[in-house]
């Protein structure tokens, strides 16, 4: 019996210790384009982040889990809420700039975030950049340039 029981308890231990693991996955389910698609609610998010108003349970959750989050780089975040919080940082910091410099000046003092974003900005439009470059095969203004076959032909 007491085998049992130290079973039991180990069995619990161990699951215990796999959830803390990760964030609660309970909330991954919540529209991120609908919040961010209406300054009501997403308003309502971030003054529970900063204090101003009353928390809705998700937003209880979120700000129970952001200084962890922020400081070990979202760690124990499934991949939802990774791709989900960039998602959302990447709208503030672009569309809500004022939101988005009391939240860090709370949350992330050192802008560490918003320079990995900005540098990630910058690192995306050096890439279209040179996608976007003509072919060897083509001008500057985009017309094709007669290749050594073409002028041998004339």
């Amino acid at each position: 019996m007491k085998r049992l029981v130290f079973l039991v308890f180990l069995i619990l231990l161990i699951c215990q210790s796999q959830a803390e693991d990760q964030y609660t996955t309970k909330y991954d389910g919540i529209d991120l384009d609908e919040i961010l698609a209406s300054s009501r609610l997403l308003t309502g998010y971030v003054n529970c982040l900063l204090d101003l108003r009353p928390c809705t349970p998700d937003g209880k959750e979120l700000k129970k889990n952001l200084p962890d989050a922020i400081s070990n780089d979202c760690i124990k975040c499934t991949e939802r809420q990774k791709q989900g919080a960039d998602k959302v940082m990447h709208y503030i910091i672009d569309n809500r700039p004022d939101d988005w410099a009391k939240l860090e000046k709370k949350y992330n003092s050192d802008g560490s975030y918003k320079k990995k974003y900005l540098d990630s900005q910058v690192h995306r439009e050096d890439k279209t950049t040179e996608d976007e470059k003509p072919a060897e095969s083509e001008t500057t203004e985009g017309t094709k340039t007669e290749t050594t076959e073409e002028k041998q032909e004339k």
